[in-house]
């Protein structure tokens, strides 16, 4: 399965590159901290060789022992998969766990090793790999930021007709950003070097799933019924830093212009994870990035998205529950605060494919069974999965349609190929 492949392979290889990373800052953390940094390298470099022989020789899964805010509900979940096992597993162990739970565990790892290696634990390992797809795809950033700047001159003039077809522009944009995934790659530069907005036509096909029509009636009603003083909320729960970052606050910059939304929350991780998914020194870094870039354009964009930041319309929020290994419908009970937060919305996006995995629960689903189904209960309010595929889980596609591509692209669920606008709401 690709699953196994990605332990086998991809796990490894992308502990080697932090093991590598870590190796080429070595006189940054002497020049920081003096001996103490060569020292904190060593054992940091240490703790990751450590892991990545338990990964490679199928150790049993161990406990964390850093105390930090997560630990102790890591360890009672490891106690739970414990519990999933007859008498005669043993321990959970890397290559007979589930995939979810066992790759979400090496990140939270990763993580240990670092902060239990002061001075240089607030170290993010993947930070240059972030940067770097950021800075390679700058032609197809200084394309989006364009588009945009144009567009907002003439939104007020738009007809209904042709809002909704720039509505639908812009949440495709997002969509194939999300092809932009380092940890699909094992930490291999991906960025995004044309210029998305001419592929949007040629891309259509790849579309599985297609309830754009839906997000728009959603949120076009709430325009229309709005009072002067009442708020339409649209939650975006990120995914990864770099290009597809940009995509995201495109889409929520035209929410805002457009009036489909008057604010933003954006949930982004706590710690650095799956190697590209966005921290707050991500989001802060990006917008940064473009308020100082030398493009008029690009820099106008960094200049309003700051100030949305500033005026609130913009809110960058995380929770500790986006990196633990529990799939969306325990999050009632694991994190009842976050999924009261959820409920305030009245849409909410989730990007990528980790959080279509734990939305789904990761299950091995016949693909034809309904998405409301696969959520089981998860909803606190409308919510849209925006992703492409690079995992073996698909739901809520036509009869025959799964088994089809299954015939002509035998790897047609892990490519990032496809995409799906998955909607679960009032219909």
């Amino acid at each position: 399965s690709f699953a196994y492949l990605s332990v086998k392979d991809r796990s490894p290889q992308i502990l080697t590159k932090a093991i590598d990373t870590l190796h080429r800052h070595k006189s940054e953390f002497f020049e920081k901290h003096g001996e103490k940094g060569l020292e904190a390298e060593k054992k940091a470099i240490s703790l990751l060789s450590k892991l990545r022989n338990e990964l490679q020789t199928d150790k049993p899964i161990v406990p964390l022992v850093e105390k930090f805010v997560d630990t102790d509900i890591w360890n009672q979940y490891l106690e739970y998969q414990q519990s999933l096992l007859n008498e005669s597993d043993g321990k959970p162990r890397w290559f007979l766990s589930a995939w979810l739970f066992v790759e979400c565990y090496m990140y939270r790892r990763i993580h240990e090793a670092i902060i239990q290696s002061p001075p240089i634990d607030d170290f993010d390992i993947f930070k240059e790999l972030k940067d770097q797809n950021f800075f390679e795809s700058q032609e197809s950033v200084i394309a989006l930021c364009t588009h945009l700047q144009e567009l907002r001159k003439t939104i007020e003039d738009l007809d209904e007709n042709q809002l909704k077809n720039e509505f639908l522009k812009v949440l495709q944009i997002s969509l194939w950003g999300n092809k932009c995934d380092l940890s699909l790659s094992g930490g291999e530069h991906i960025s995004q070097k044309t210029n998305i907005m001419n592929s949007l036509e040629d891309l259509k096909p790849f579309i599985l799933v297609n309830d754009m029509d839906r997000l728009w009636s959603l949120l076009s009603n709430c325009k229309k019924t709005r009072e002067e003083e009442s708020v339409t909320q649209v939650d975006i729960v990120l995914d990864n830093s770099g290009f597809e970052l940009i995509t995201d606050l495109v889409l929520a910059d035209f929410l805002l212009s457009s009036k489909l939304a008057t604010k933003i929350h954006f949930y982004g991780k706590t710690i650095p994870w799956f190697v590209s998914d966005t921290t707050i020194h991500d989001f802060n870094w990006i917008i940064k990035q473009l308020k100082h870039s030398n493009n008029k354009w690009v820099s106008q964009c960094g200049v309003d998205w700051e100030d949305h930041i500033k005026t609130g319309r913009w809110v960058y929020l995380d929770h500790i529950f986006w990196t633990l290994p529990h799939e969306f419908s325990a999050m009632s009970q694991v994190a009842p605060d976050l999924y009261a937060a959820l409920q305030k919305a009245h849409l909410i996006f989730f990007k990528g494919d980790l959080n279509y995995r734990k939305l789904t629960g990761d299950r091995r689903w016949e693909f034809t069974i309904p998405f409301h189904e696969a959520l089981s209960g998860f909803h606190p309010a409308p919510l849209c999965s925006i992703r492409t595929l690079k995992a073996e889980v698909q739901v809520g596609l036509q009869p025959g349609q799964g088994e089809q591509l299954t015939a002509s692209e035998p790897n047609w669920l892990t490519t990032g190929k496809y995409g799906v606008f998955q909607f679960d709401g009032p219909l």
